[in-house]
Protein backbone atom coordinates (compact mmCIF):
# COMPACT_ATOMS: atom_id res chain seq x y z
CA UNK A 1 0.00 0.00 0.00
CA UNK A 2 1.10 3.51 -0.64
CA UNK A 3 1.88 5.06 1.82
CA UNK A 4 1.21 8.79 3.48
CA UNK A 5 2.94 9.80 6.54
CA UNK A 6 0.61 10.73 9.67
CA UNK A 7 -0.49 14.36 9.87
CA UNK A 8 -0.61 14.42 13.49
CA UNK A 9 3.38 13.25 13.42
CA UNK A 10 4.73 16.32 14.33
CA UNK A 11 2.31 16.67 17.89
CA UNK A 12 3.68 13.65 20.02
CA UNK A 13 7.39 14.31 19.34
CA UNK A 14 9.41 16.93 21.68
CA UNK A 15 12.57 18.51 19.31
CA UNK A 16 15.85 19.74 20.22
CA UNK A 17 18.34 22.10 19.27
CA UNK A 18 21.68 20.58 18.43
CA UNK A 19 24.19 22.74 20.24
CA UNK A 20 24.10 26.32 18.66
CA UNK A 21 23.22 25.21 14.98
CA UNK A 22 20.32 26.13 13.70
CA UNK A 23 19.22 21.73 13.49
CA UNK A 24 16.78 20.51 15.96
CA UNK A 25 16.44 16.94 16.38
CA UNK A 26 13.55 14.71 17.76
CA UNK A 27 14.75 13.71 21.48
CA UNK A 28 14.71 9.84 20.06
CA UNK A 29 15.94 8.96 17.25
CA UNK A 30 15.85 5.77 15.53
CA UNK A 31 18.95 3.83 14.76
CA UNK A 32 19.18 0.83 11.76
CA UNK A 33 22.66 -0.61 14.09
CA UNK A 34 20.92 -3.85 14.75
CA UNK A 35 17.87 -5.71 12.85
CA UNK A 36 17.70 -3.70 9.50
CA UNK A 37 19.89 -5.43 7.46
CA UNK A 38 19.23 -8.58 5.64
CA UNK A 39 19.01 -10.58 9.15
CA UNK A 40 15.75 -8.68 9.51
CA UNK A 41 12.33 -8.84 7.39
CA UNK A 42 12.16 -5.96 5.04
CA UNK A 43 8.23 -6.14 5.85
CA UNK A 44 9.02 -5.19 9.40
CA UNK A 45 11.52 -2.96 8.68
CA UNK A 46 9.50 -0.88 6.90
CA UNK A 47 7.01 -1.14 9.27
CA UNK A 48 8.98 -0.08 11.88
CA UNK A 49 10.40 3.29 9.78
CA UNK A 50 6.82 3.82 8.39
CA UNK A 51 5.46 4.55 12.25
CA UNK A 52 8.88 6.04 13.37
CA UNK A 53 7.65 8.76 10.97
CA UNK A 54 4.37 8.88 11.83
CA UNK A 55 5.59 9.45 15.62
CA UNK A 56 7.72 12.50 15.07
CA UNK A 57 11.23 10.72 14.35
CA UNK A 58 12.57 12.94 12.15
CA UNK A 59 16.35 11.22 12.58
CA UNK A 60 17.74 7.87 10.92
CA UNK A 61 20.90 6.82 12.07
CA UNK A 62 23.01 4.68 9.75
CA UNK A 63 26.46 3.53 9.18
CA UNK A 64 28.42 2.25 6.19
CA UNK A 65 28.73 -1.03 8.42
CA UNK A 66 25.18 -1.70 9.87
CA UNK A 67 23.43 -4.37 9.39
CA UNK A 68 24.19 -8.09 7.93
CA UNK A 69 26.19 -7.86 5.75
CA UNK A 70 27.86 -4.67 6.55
CA UNK A 71 26.07 -2.26 4.40
CA UNK A 72 22.99 -4.11 3.85
CA UNK A 73 21.02 -1.63 6.90
CA UNK A 74 21.76 1.43 4.45
CA UNK A 75 20.36 -0.71 1.27
CA UNK A 76 17.37 -1.51 2.63
CA UNK A 77 16.59 2.24 4.23
CA UNK A 78 17.27 3.33 0.32
CA UNK A 79 14.72 0.97 -0.49
CA UNK A 80 12.19 2.21 1.67
CA UNK A 81 13.27 5.99 1.34
CA UNK A 82 13.02 5.30 -2.49
CA UNK A 83 9.04 3.78 -2.13
CA UNK A 84 8.05 5.26 0.71
CA UNK A 85 9.70 8.22 2.12
CA UNK A 86 10.70 10.14 -1.48
CA UNK A 87 7.89 12.90 -0.64
CA UNK A 88 9.00 13.80 2.69
CA UNK A 89 13.20 13.86 2.05
CA UNK A 90 13.76 17.11 3.21
CA UNK A 91 11.56 16.62 6.84
CA UNK A 92 14.49 14.54 7.84
CA UNK A 93 18.09 13.98 8.95
CA UNK A 94 19.20 10.40 7.47
CA UNK A 95 23.20 10.28 8.73
CA UNK A 96 26.16 8.10 8.26
CA UNK A 97 29.58 7.00 9.93
CA UNK A 98 32.75 5.76 8.49
CA UNK A 99 35.72 4.41 10.77
CA UNK A 100 35.10 0.54 11.53
CA UNK A 101 36.06 -1.96 9.07
CA UNK A 102 34.34 -2.15 5.58
CA UNK A 103 36.60 -3.65 2.76
CA UNK A 104 40.10 -5.25 2.91
CA UNK A 105 43.36 -3.34 2.41
CA UNK A 106 44.88 -0.42 3.86
CA UNK A 107 42.35 2.01 3.21
CA UNK A 108 39.17 -0.02 4.34
CA UNK A 109 38.79 1.55 8.23
CA UNK A 110 39.73 3.93 10.40
CA UNK A 111 39.96 7.73 9.28
CA UNK A 112 42.21 8.53 6.99
CA UNK A 113 40.51 11.02 4.14
CA UNK A 114 40.79 8.04 1.22
CA UNK A 115 38.76 5.62 3.25
CA UNK A 116 36.16 8.61 4.67
CA UNK A 117 35.71 9.94 1.13
CA UNK A 118 34.93 6.73 -0.34
CA UNK A 119 32.93 5.17 2.10
CA UNK A 120 30.27 7.75 1.91
CA UNK A 121 30.38 7.68 -1.97
CA UNK A 122 29.21 4.26 -1.83
CA UNK A 123 26.71 4.77 1.26
CA UNK A 124 24.89 7.63 -0.73
CA UNK A 125 24.55 4.87 -3.94
CA UNK A 126 23.45 1.99 -1.36
CA UNK A 127 20.85 4.84 0.24
CA UNK A 128 20.14 6.02 -3.47
CA UNK A 129 20.88 9.74 -2.02
CA UNK A 130 22.71 12.65 -3.24
CA UNK A 131 23.05 13.98 0.33
CA UNK A 132 23.46 12.85 4.02
CA UNK A 133 22.61 15.61 6.42
CA UNK A 134 25.12 14.48 8.97
CA UNK A 135 28.50 12.61 7.95
CA UNK A 136 30.44 11.08 11.37
CA UNK A 137 34.11 10.20 11.87
CA UNK A 138 32.73 6.96 13.58
CA UNK A 139 35.67 6.66 15.92
CA UNK A 140 39.43 8.37 16.34
CA UNK A 141 41.97 7.09 14.54
CA UNK A 142 45.59 6.84 17.04
CA UNK A 143 47.32 6.93 13.29
CA UNK A 144 45.98 9.30 11.30
CA UNK A 145 46.50 13.15 12.00
CA UNK A 146 43.85 14.92 13.36
CA UNK A 147 43.84 17.65 10.34
CA UNK A 148 43.81 14.93 7.81
CA UNK A 149 40.50 12.86 9.34
CA UNK A 150 38.73 16.60 9.75
CA UNK A 151 39.80 17.82 6.87
CA UNK A 152 37.93 14.67 5.05
CA UNK A 153 34.86 15.77 6.81
CA UNK A 154 34.80 19.16 5.85
CA UNK A 155 35.49 18.09 2.14
CA UNK A 156 32.30 16.28 2.09
CA UNK A 157 30.61 19.22 3.22
CA UNK A 158 31.91 21.49 0.52
CA UNK A 159 31.07 19.01 -2.14
CA UNK A 160 27.65 19.05 -0.78
CA UNK A 161 27.84 15.43 -0.03
CA UNK A 162 26.97 16.07 3.70
CA UNK A 163 25.08 19.47 5.47
CA UNK A 164 26.84 19.01 8.78
CA UNK A 165 30.14 16.50 10.20
CA UNK A 166 29.95 15.20 13.67
CA UNK A 167 32.24 13.01 16.01
CA UNK A 168 31.66 9.54 17.65
CA UNK A 169 33.30 8.25 20.65
CA UNK A 170 36.02 10.62 20.90
CA UNK A 171 37.41 12.08 23.95
CA UNK A 172 37.20 15.84 25.16
CA UNK A 173 40.97 16.31 24.35
CA UNK A 174 39.90 14.58 20.74
CA UNK A 175 36.93 16.74 20.91
CA UNK A 176 38.36 19.98 21.01
CA UNK A 177 40.87 19.06 18.50
CA UNK A 178 38.95 18.46 15.81
CA UNK A 179 36.72 21.37 16.66
CA UNK A 180 39.76 23.59 16.08
CA UNK A 181 40.66 21.52 12.94
CA UNK A 182 36.83 22.18 11.74
CA UNK A 183 37.01 25.71 12.73
CA UNK A 184 40.05 26.36 10.62
CA UNK A 185 38.53 24.81 7.64
CA UNK A 186 35.43 26.58 7.99
CA UNK A 187 33.11 24.00 9.16
CA UNK A 188 30.86 23.85 12.17
CA UNK A 189 31.22 20.93 14.42
CA UNK A 190 27.44 19.90 14.87
CA UNK A 191 27.06 16.83 16.92
CA UNK A 192 29.29 14.68 18.87
CA UNK A 193 27.87 10.62 19.46
CA UNK A 194 28.85 9.23 22.57
CA UNK A 195 27.71 6.42 24.81
CA UNK A 196 25.68 7.11 27.40
CA UNK A 197 23.59 5.37 30.02
CA UNK A 198 22.56 4.58 33.47
CA UNK A 199 25.34 2.30 33.13
CA UNK A 200 27.91 4.05 31.21
CA UNK A 201 28.45 7.42 32.71
CA UNK A 202 32.06 8.22 30.98
CA UNK A 203 30.53 11.51 29.27
CA UNK A 204 29.75 12.50 33.08
CA UNK A 205 32.92 11.61 34.57
CA UNK A 206 35.40 12.79 31.40
CA UNK A 207 33.65 16.24 31.23
CA UNK A 208 32.54 15.45 27.75
CA UNK A 209 29.05 16.81 28.55
CA UNK A 210 30.77 20.09 29.61
CA UNK A 211 33.21 20.45 26.55
CA UNK A 212 30.34 20.06 24.39
CA UNK A 213 28.39 22.90 25.89
CA UNK A 214 31.57 25.10 25.63
CA UNK A 215 32.21 24.61 22.06
CA UNK A 216 28.66 24.70 21.20
CA UNK A 217 28.28 21.36 19.60
CA UNK A 218 24.97 18.90 20.10
CA UNK A 219 25.15 15.52 21.90
CA UNK A 220 23.23 11.99 20.58
CA UNK A 221 23.32 9.20 23.21
CA UNK A 222 23.63 5.39 21.94
CA UNK A 223 22.99 2.57 23.60
CA UNK A 224 20.63 4.50 26.50
CA UNK A 225 19.45 1.11 27.10
CA UNK A 226 22.93 -0.69 27.36
CA UNK A 227 22.49 -3.25 24.99
CA UNK A 228 19.06 -4.32 26.65
CA UNK A 229 20.67 -4.33 30.24
CA UNK A 230 18.58 -1.51 31.34
CA UNK A 231 15.47 -3.43 30.56
CA UNK A 232 13.31 -6.34 32.47
CA UNK A 233 14.39 -9.06 29.79
CA UNK A 234 16.61 -10.73 32.52
CA UNK A 235 15.11 -10.34 35.55
CA UNK A 236 13.83 -14.13 35.08
CA UNK A 237 16.58 -15.57 33.51
CA UNK A 238 18.37 -15.50 30.18
CA UNK A 239 16.10 -15.76 27.01
CA UNK A 240 17.64 -17.97 24.64
CA UNK A 241 17.04 -15.66 21.58
CA UNK A 242 18.80 -13.09 23.82
CA UNK A 243 21.96 -10.64 22.89
CA UNK A 244 23.27 -12.63 26.26
CA UNK A 245 22.52 -16.14 25.21
CA UNK A 246 24.04 -15.62 21.53
CA UNK A 247 26.88 -14.04 22.63
CA UNK A 248 25.90 -11.01 20.31
CA UNK A 249 27.77 -7.75 21.63
CA UNK A 250 26.95 -8.92 25.32
CA UNK A 251 27.84 -12.11 27.43
CA UNK A 252 26.33 -13.78 30.06
CA UNK A 253 28.82 -13.02 32.55
CA UNK A 254 27.57 -9.78 32.73
CA UNK A 255 23.96 -10.62 33.77
CA UNK A 256 25.36 -11.32 37.27
CA UNK A 257 24.18 -11.03 40.95
CA UNK A 258 25.27 -7.16 41.17
CA UNK A 259 23.63 -6.36 38.21
CA UNK A 260 20.57 -8.09 38.79
CA UNK A 261 20.67 -6.16 42.53
CA UNK A 262 21.16 -3.12 40.20
CA UNK A 263 18.24 -3.55 37.73
CA UNK A 264 16.35 -4.79 40.63
CA UNK A 265 16.39 -1.64 42.28
CA UNK A 266 15.90 0.74 39.18
CA UNK A 267 12.94 -1.51 37.92
CA UNK A 268 10.89 -1.14 41.56
CA UNK A 269 11.63 3.21 41.06
CA UNK A 270 10.48 3.01 37.49
CA UNK A 271 7.29 1.38 38.65
CA UNK A 272 6.83 4.11 41.23
CA UNK A 273 6.97 6.17 38.32
CA UNK A 274 4.42 4.12 36.50
CA UNK A 275 7.30 3.30 33.59
CA UNK A 276 9.04 0.63 32.56
CA UNK A 277 12.70 0.15 33.21
CA UNK A 278 13.35 0.96 29.65
CA UNK A 279 11.34 4.28 29.91
CA UNK A 280 12.59 5.46 32.67
CA UNK A 281 16.25 4.87 31.52
CA UNK A 282 15.57 6.55 28.08
CA UNK A 283 14.17 9.67 30.03
CA UNK A 284 17.21 9.72 31.87
CA UNK A 285 19.29 10.18 29.84
CA UNK A 286 17.40 13.05 28.40
CA UNK A 287 17.31 14.79 31.89
CA UNK A 288 20.46 16.57 31.12
CA UNK A 289 19.50 19.37 28.65
CA UNK A 290 22.74 18.80 27.41
CA UNK A 291 21.63 15.51 25.58
CA UNK A 292 20.05 16.46 22.19
CA UNK A 293 18.62 13.16 21.47
CA UNK A 294 18.82 9.35 22.88
CA UNK A 295 19.59 6.83 19.86
CA UNK A 296 16.81 3.72 20.41
CA UNK A 297 16.89 0.42 18.19
CA UNK A 298 13.62 -1.58 17.79
CA UNK A 299 12.86 -5.12 16.26
CA UNK A 300 9.39 -4.07 16.59
CA UNK A 301 6.40 -1.40 16.25
CA UNK A 302 5.50 -1.66 20.13
CA UNK A 303 8.75 -1.55 20.73
CA UNK A 304 9.31 1.32 19.64
CA UNK A 305 6.32 2.60 20.54
CA UNK A 306 6.66 2.04 24.12
CA UNK A 307 10.50 3.42 23.83
CA UNK A 308 8.81 6.56 22.00
CA UNK A 309 6.33 7.17 25.42
CA UNK A 310 9.26 7.57 27.67
CA UNK A 311 9.90 10.97 26.68
CA UNK A 312 5.89 11.83 28.08
CA UNK A 313 6.84 10.22 31.24
CA UNK A 314 7.06 12.43 34.54
CA UNK A 315 9.61 14.80 35.08
CA UNK A 316 12.67 13.31 37.70
CA UNK A 317 11.88 14.82 41.93
CA UNK A 318 15.27 15.42 43.05
CA UNK A 319 14.81 12.40 45.51
CA UNK A 320 14.09 9.87 42.48
CA UNK A 321 17.37 11.00 41.11
CA UNK A 322 19.26 10.48 44.42
CA UNK A 323 17.92 6.78 44.43
CA UNK A 324 18.26 6.03 40.88
CA UNK A 325 21.94 6.94 41.58
CA UNK A 326 22.07 4.57 44.13
CA UNK A 327 21.87 1.70 41.48
CA UNK A 328 22.90 3.58 38.32
CA UNK A 329 26.99 2.39 39.04
CA UNK A 330 29.05 3.29 36.03
CA UNK A 331 30.65 -0.24 35.27
CA UNK A 332 27.76 -2.89 35.68
CA UNK A 333 27.52 -2.80 31.92
CA UNK A 334 31.21 -4.08 31.72
CA UNK A 335 30.19 -7.18 34.17
CA UNK A 336 31.65 -4.79 37.22
CA UNK A 337 30.95 -6.65 40.66
CA UNK A 338 31.36 -3.01 42.61
CA UNK A 339 28.87 -1.85 45.01
CA UNK A 340 29.90 1.67 44.08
Amino acid sequence: MAYDAASTRYDIMNFRRSGKSGLKLPEISLGLWHNFGDEGSLKNQRAILRRAFDMGVTHFDLANNYGVPAGSAESHFGDVLASDFKPYRDEMVISSKAGYFMWDGPYGEWGSRKYLISSLDQSLKRMGLDYVDIFYSHRPDPNTPIEETMGALASVVQQGKALYVGISSYTPEQTLAAKKELDRLGVPLLIHQPRYSMFDRTIERSGLLYTLDEIGAGCIVFSPLSQGMLTDRYLKGIPKDSRAALGVHLGEERINEVYLERVRGLSAIAEARGQTLAQMALLWTLRNPGVTSALIGASSVKQLEDNIAAIHGPDFEPEELEAIDVFAVHGTDSGSHRKS
